[in-house]
């Protein structure tokens, strides 16, 4: 992969990490600690378990996958969650993992991004699994911003700049 297209795939995945914090961060500022564990019915989610499960796929993803670090991930388990950490917590795990990430991306060459992963039921190539995480992570923060709006009737104004 040419390295000026490998750049710019990383720097524009970091972009819509970070962006998918940002709005993450916004929603559980406007929710109590119990809206972040409530669930609208039994097979939903709440925001809290969404957040655990977002860790654990970065974690496997990148940080394991990726990055050569030991992971062992109980997916079940992050939907299942029912200890209700606090805002803060959840913020600073999702952040932290999010961090390191980014510096396992960053540091990534070439030949690491063309390379055939196995993970979960999968094989993928490095490029695949940045794009993954990148969708995965888009595709809960709107989850996340969704259960925000429904929870709390407000408008999130996330565009609201470009009016």
């Amino acid at each position: 992969m040419e390295q000026a297209i490998q750049e710019q795939l990383v720097q524009t995945c970091l972009h819509y990490w970070h962006e998918n914090l940002h709005k993450i961060t916004y929603c559980l500022s406007l929710l109590s600690e119990e809206q972040v564990w409530q669930q609208s019915n039994p097979v939903t989610n709440s925001i809290g378990n969404l957040i655990v499960h977002l860790c654990g796929n970065i974690s496997q993803y990148i940080l394991a996958t990726l990055g050569g670090q030991v992971y062992q991930r109980n997916r079940d388990a992050e939907f299942q969650q029912q200890q209700h950490m606090p805002k803060a917590t959840l913020l600073q795990q999702l952040n932290n993992v999010l961090l390191e990430a980014e510096k396992i991306t960053q540091s990534c060459i070439t030949d690491k991004w063309l390379q055939l992963y196995a993970v979960q039921i999968y094989h993928m190539s490095g490029v695949a699994i940045l794009i993954h995480v990148t969708e995965h992570l888009s595709y809960h923060t709107g989850q996340i911003a969704f259960i925000t709006k429904q929870i709390t009737g407000t408008d999130l104004g996330f565009y609201a700049a470009l009016k």
